[in-house]
């Protein structure tokens, strides 16, 4: 009687199994013999990777010259981080003089951050085992505050972003090159309003978003601008809300394209609502309301899609919305269950998760998915620098932590990518870094001014890498706080 081997299969069939095996049973495979050993190798963690795609934006150019070995090692011992809360805090600037309301923009090869008229460009470089980080000044005249900002696709470059500011006007700028020689540079750049992409009638520019060639633009009560980048004549089509505006979400990856809004709600059915991308633009009315399950006056000030290969779904259909009553909504549009009505209203979708902090019922300002296993949301809230997480596998499990610093102020920006969340308050930016290899140069060193109030409780902790944060569990049956790095 004949038995088949692993060494008898054809290769095609061997690729075949290793498409679905997980972490545990590659490595089990892999130390079998030299010959799996190989195929893992060579086969079983690129295919590991795409199955398990990791939303790393300042990584992103770093781990094209890792090894698929040395990412699956980087992204189970950011998993590992993860799953113990276990990070590295740090802040990333000195506070401001003023209390400013920042914004942040990142891409593979620089993070921007927009206090008042001055962006902070700093441009990243990481190894395994740690990196550098390099910061130049950017300022903007004539001096107007810069209220939101993108980078825009340039096949790599990362010099193109398109900056909205506080007098209606959206304007693409053009970076130079980052000089690492001289970190503390201030670069002066002319605007020219006349050539705005987008002018919204001196209304602030509230938010702005930008999906495959596609860029929106929102201003504080209500109009909206939609331009298709990749065509010769740039069209633009204009819809007008009519009601105080704070949030936008482009998507045109979607089976239909959409975009989706976050207003203050007061007669109408809801602060959060749906409007489809026709091929003529905007469509006029409201497509679906992504409601809540109690109706009463509230506003949504922050909206976001879920990572890739998050366990919420495709992230293209699963929008993810922060609310002044202190909850961050899951609307699922694959959802069959729309409530319909015999009017004129659009239909609306329920939410199929609600996430709170129950020790903090503060509006939610901001909110960025991605984390370890891409499960992960963060938002940033209204009062005390809190950013609060929740793994969506195990939504009753969230914590807490304060901003290193401890400021007095909301978190007004955040993005989270696989193995840090940056974040910015009123007074100073700052980073968690979940993953290995962080040492004292990662970031840049931050003195605190020891004469200002709002510097007294920035302390770092011995090792001059780390800074004390104060966590708390979201477990109902008593608050556990824990002064430290996160661990």
């Amino acid at each position: 009687m004949s038995t088949t081997t692993g060494f008898n299969l054809p290769v095609d069939v061997i690729l075949i199994v290793l498409e679905d095996l997980e972490l545990n049973d590659l490595i089990s495979i892999r130390s079998t013999c030299k010959f799996f050993y190989n195929v893992v190798n060579e086969f079983g963690w690129p295919a590991y990777l795409r199955r398990n795609e990791r939303q790393s934006f300042t990584l992103h150019s770093a781990r094209k010259r890792w090894s698929p070995l040395a990412q699956v090692k980087y992204n189970t011992l950011v998993d590992r981080g993860w799953s113990h809360s276990k990070f590295i805090a740090r802040p990333l600037s000195r506070a401001w003089s003023a209390n400013l309301q920042p914004v942040l923009a990142l891409s593979s090869s620089r993070v921007l951050l927009a206090a008042g008229e001055i962006v902070y460009s700093v441009c990243h470089s990481r190894t395994i085992d740690g990196g550098t980080w390099n910061q130049n000044h950017l300022r903007w005249t004539p001096g107007r505050d810069i209220t939101s900002m993108v980078f825009i696709d340039d096949g790599g470059e990362n010099r193109i972003v398109n900056i909205g500011f506080d007098d209606g006007h959206v304007e693409r700028f053009d970076l130079p090159p980052h000089d690492s020689s001289n970190w503390r540079q201030r670069i002066y750049l002319k605007r020219f309003p006349d050539k705005a992409l987008h002018f919204h009638e001196r209304d602030a520019v509230e938010s702005i978003s930008y999906s495959r060639n596609s860029f929106l633009s929102l201003s504080s009560w209500g109009s909206v601008a939609l331009t298709d980048l990749a065509s010769p004549s740039a069209t633009t089509t204009t819809l007008h809300l009519g009601i105080r505006s704070w949030s936008s979400h482009l998507c045109m990856g979607a089976p239909t394209p959409y975009a989706v809004f976050g207003i203050t709600c007061t007669a109408s059915p809801a602060p959060l609502f749906l409007h489809y991308i026709l091929p003529s633009g905007l469509s006029p009315t409201a497509s679906l309301v992504l409601n809540s399950p109690h109706q009463q006056p509230s506003a949504v000030y922050g909206i976001t899609k879920p990572a890739p290969s998050s366990p919420l779904g495709p992230s293209d259909q699963i929008v993810v919305s922060g609310w002044y009553d202190g909850a961050v909504r899951v609307h699922d549009l694959r959802t069959p269950e729309q409530a319909t009505s015999a009017t004129s209203e659009p239909a609306s979708l329920k939410p199929v998760l609600t996430l709170r902090d129950p020790w903090s019922p503060e509006p939610v300002y901001c909110v960025s998915c991605g984390g370890g296993s891409a499960s992960f949301v963060a938002a940033g809230t209204a009062r005390y620098s809190v950013v609060a997480f929740w793994d969506v596998r195990q939504p009753t499990k969230g914590w807490s932590v304060h901003a290193p610093g401890n400021d007095p102020s909301p978190v007004y920006s955040l993005i989270l990518e696989s193995s840090r969340l940056f974040g910015a308050t009123q007074s100073r930016s700052f980073v968690y870094d979940f993953g290995p290899g962080v040492t004292k140069d990662t970031y840049p060193s931050v003195p605190p001014a020891s004469y200002r109030s709002i510097d007294r409780h920035l302390r770092p902790m011995d090792d001059g890498i780390d800074y004390y944060t104060l966590k708390y569990n979201h477990n109902r049956v008593g608050i556990r706080t824990i002064m430290s790095t996160g661990g």
